[in-house]
């Protein structure tokens, strides 16, 4: 039985560690319909390269990568908010993989662009890659900041929206940055329930599509009916 999305979140962590071993047809099907699911939904152009061992090799690698040979190649037109897209659709494609029994790992400067395995269309560009594969490594427990550091969660807030911080705080960002920030507003007369997801400045950068993974990280823990975004 595939495990639930929440599950998949508690569940994942950055893999870099491959074993050699070819994805089945079933996976690679599963993956490609959610790939057309989401290019159709969030304007993007993702393509997910199969058995291309250079792309995640050599010196752009740091050393820190080993046997990927799949990989996703996270496209789309080079507009303001492509960023954040490229985070909240790419994140569904880590947590499908994650069900589906497979590690991932968001590489946003270690890879390069192997020529043939990809193709870009008018002003679209690469915002970053995401490795796909069979985990050989168990990953690590990281240092994670606190409800209170990045909202303003309190007694006086829903539970949703604590559940959703808590599922946020496990959203995978640039070296563990975390600069995001949800803030729940209060109903005024319609007492539909709004919540503000801003970012901060960082000097590495990442912070806009790090906040499209740890949105789509606060839904499915705070669940999407129970609010709106502002």
């Amino acid at each position: 039985m595939m495990m639930t999305l929440l599950e998949a979140i508690k569940a994942r962590h950055s893999v870099r560690h491959y074993i050699s071993k070819p994805l089945t047809q079933d996976t690679i099907d599963t993956l490609q319909a959610k790939i057309e699911e989401v290019n159709r939904e969030g304007n993007l152009h993702i393509q997910l390269v199969l058995n291309e061992k250079k792309g995640f090799s050599g010196m752009m690698a740091y050393g820190s990568f080993s046997g990927v040979e799949n990989y996703l190649v996270m496209a789309g037109e080079k507009v303001d908010d492509l960023d954040e897209r490229i985070g909240y659709y790419g994140e569904q494609l880590v947590l499908l993989a994650q069900q589906l029994g497979l590690g991932t790992c968001w590489a946003g400067i270690s890879y390069r662009k192997v020529k043939g395995t990809y193709q870009l269309e008018g002003k679209e560009k690469v915002a970053c890659m995401i490795s796909l594969g069979y985990p050989d490594d168990p990953g690590r427990n990281l240092k994670r900041k606190t409800i209170q550091d990045v909202s303003n969660a309190s007694d006086l807030t829903p539970a949703w929206f604590q559940a959703g911080v808590e599922a946020a705080l496990l959203a995978p960002t640039a070296i563990n940055q975390q600069k995001f920030y949800f803030e729940y507003l209060h109903p005024h007369g319609d007492n539909n329930h709004r919540v503000k997801a801003t970012r901060s400045f960082s000097i590495v950068g990442y912070t806009q599509m790090d906040l499209g993974i740890a949105k789509l990280h606060f839904e499915i823990g705070a669940g999407k009916d129970n609010f709106e975004w502002v």
